[in-house]
């Protein structure tokens, strides 16, 4: 299968169709590659710093200083987080059918900054907090007033409008600064979103461990007037490197397309589709070029969808007949949708790291010597685990399995992510080894009903949050990979939304599954799992059905990406380094060194 693509012939310039901030061609030397994405990457490790400076601890300022129980807090802070991943899906149809990527973003960050101005203000001044309570039971304290709630939860969402159209840009922008068609360029790009990973969690990094111990040992207000500042800094560099950047131009309204196609096949639901694929409706590929965009062959698959192509009367209305490009660019956003359902429980698994995997750190001892750990900085784990795995994987996995595949990822995408669910099933089984200790070491002790310390090393945790770190590696880069490298040209931010809007559904998924399990285990005079005195819970037992859920997902996985089909390459690069590869390998056979 082939594409036809219209482009400026001048190998001096882009042949991706990327244009300059005034939309005109743009000289390949002048512009894009990690020189362009370097600004990008500066924002995005602040930006990482801000939002981990907030979720990785927010638990804690939920129970401690709002006075809001386990579960409630613990649902606050999914339903948060869940929105936060949620909204990129606007941010994603704003840029590519009307404002293109980087205004999108720039508008967007401004609101970000906002927000986080917002936060700083309400953990800040006193008359935006409850009095302070030091009662074992915090339910029992004053609660926030409505107010003191609008204040803090305006700041939580205003900032979640501001990374929905942040989130799904800036990988995105950072992507489009390598051109597909360009073979020294395409490799660059097979590995940007590794090491776009690896660069972006040394803000995560810095937050899990610095910003946490400031706000639990010197005072929130620094602890999130830090981040703000850093967020200020990274926007003004992001916009400083905007001669630089790459730009792909809106296309129009990516679900409108999608709906012409669903609503032109349902209305000819009864038309034959002819045998023959050259008689269904396609433009020439000069209509293409003048527009600067890719002409897309047809695939034997979702053939329902073919009917909206099929030529029937004069009627030519977009809702009546549609190009075999715009319906291949349909069935292509369809066929990943059982790939993203398939990422919901990981996503789910991942909620567990700033809720339950924190207030389990706070029964447990966190003294090394004079230093008290802060619960939430096991979360630093997370990124350094993912941080080696990354470069493990890049400089040494990656070439090895070349050898073996002739693959110039080393192995397909899906194989990576699969490997991650595999990973996933094996922590939930750790985490509820490793809680069921927990509790028979509290029984022993005397200190389930009073809810006390139990004397065992916070970091008994340790290889729970170490593995995620290290599924991340996997799934999470591979995730944000796929989605971006599967969509059609002109929705790359609608496929990058994909990847933000699993760990959206995941977060909600959470809350749901949280206070459903709660709820049913109470029934019938039954203390139930999950309870505000995590010593007399069973929250082994969560983790036992979370592993369970895991198996079964990774069955789910494995039957639909037996069935997959890989997007045709938009260029021959792919094939090129492909070719290259294998021809290295026969000459080290034929030539061995000595």
């Amino acid at each position: 299968m082939t594409m036809e693509e219209g482009r400026v012939e001048n190998e001096d310039y882009t042949q991706d169709g990327t244009v300059n901030i005034k939309g005109k061609p743009i000289l390949r030397s002048k512009s894009g590659g990690w020189k362009a994405c370097s600004f990008v990457v500066v924002y995005e490790v602040f930006e990482r710093m801000a939002y981990y400076g907030i979720s990785s601890n927010l638990i804690l300022y939920l129970t401690t200083k709002l006075h809001q129980g386990t579960v409630s807090s613990a649902n606050n802070v999914t339903n948060w987080v869940g929105t936060i991943w949620m909204t990129p899906i606007l941010g994603a149809y704003i840029a590519d059918a009307f404002l293109g990527r980087y205004w999108t973003f720039v508008i967007a960050s401004t609101v970000y900054l906002s927000g986080m101005s917002l936060l700083t203000l309400a953990v800040s001044l006193p008359s935006l907090k409850p009095p302070q309570c030091f009662e074992k039971d915090v339910t029992k304290c004053a609660k926030a007033s409505t107010l003191q709630l609008a204040v803090f939860y305006g700041a939580l969402y205003t900032l979640a409008v501001g990374t929905g159209g942040t989130k799904p840009n800036i990988s995105t922008i950072g992507a489009d600064q390598f051109d597909d068609f360009h073979p020294k360029e395409k490799l660059h790009k097979l590995s940007f979103f590794n090491w776009w990973m690896f660069s972006i969690f040394f803000g995560t990094l810095f937050a899990n461990s610095v910003l946490v111990y400031i706000q639990d040992n010197v005072g929130w207000t620094l602890g999130y007037a830090l981040p703000t500042l850093g967020l200020l800094v990274s926007i003004m560099i992001f916009v400083a490197g905007t001669p630089f950047y790459r730009h792909k131009v809106p296309a129009g309204s990516t679900f409108t397309r999608m709906a012409r196609v669903i609503v032109a096949a349902c209305r000819k639901s009864k038309v034959p589709v002819p045998s023959d694929s050259k008689e269904l409706y396609e433009l020439d590929k000069e209509g293409y070029a003048k527009k600067g965009s890719y002409r897309i062959d047809h695939t034997p698959t979702l053939k329902f969808l073919d009917k909206a192509c099929v030529k029937t009367d004069s009627n030519t209305s977009p809702w009546m007949l549609c190009t075999v490009t715009q319906v291949e660019e349909t069935k292509q956003m369809i066929r990943m949708i059982p790939i993203l359902v398939a990422t919901f429980v990981p996503s789910t698994m991942m909620a567990q790291i700033n809720t339950l995997f924190v207030k389990q750190g706070t029964t447990l001892d966190r003294h090394l010597g004079s230093f008290k750990i802060p619960p939430a900085s096991l979360a630093a784990f997370v990124t350094v685990s993912l941080l080696v795995c990354i470069v493990l994987y890049d400089r040494f996995f990656v070439k090895i399995m070349q050898r073996f595949t002739k693959n110039p990822r080393g192995i397909t995408l899906l194989q990576r992510m699969g490997i991650g669910l595999v990973i996933h099933t094996l922590i939930m089984i750790i985490a509820s080894g490793t809680e069921s200790y927990r509790l028979k070491v509290a029984r022993e002790h005397g200190v389930v009903e009073s809810g006390g310390q139990v004397p065992l090393s916070i970091f008994i945790l340790l290889p729970q949050f170490i593995l995620m770190g290290t599924a991340d590696a996997f799934l999470e880069v591979a995730k944000i990979e796929f989605f971006y490298d599967q969509s059609p040209e002109h929705m790359k931010s609608i496929g990058t939304s994909y990847s933000t809007t699993t760990l959206g559904l995941g977060n909600f998924i959470s809350s749901f599954l949280l206070s459903t399990v709660s709820n049913i285990t109470k029934k019938n005079g039954h203390k139930g799992w999950i309870l505000n005195n995590l010593n007399e819970s069973h929250l082994d037992y969560y983790y036992a059905f979370f592993a369970i859920l895991n198996f079964l997902n990774l069955i789910f996985f494995a039957y639909v990406t037996r069935y997959y089909v890989y997007r045709v390459e938009v260029s021959d690069s792919i094939d090129k380094l492909a070719k290259e590869l294998k021809e290295k390998t026969v000459s080290n056979v034929v030539n061995p060194k000595d």
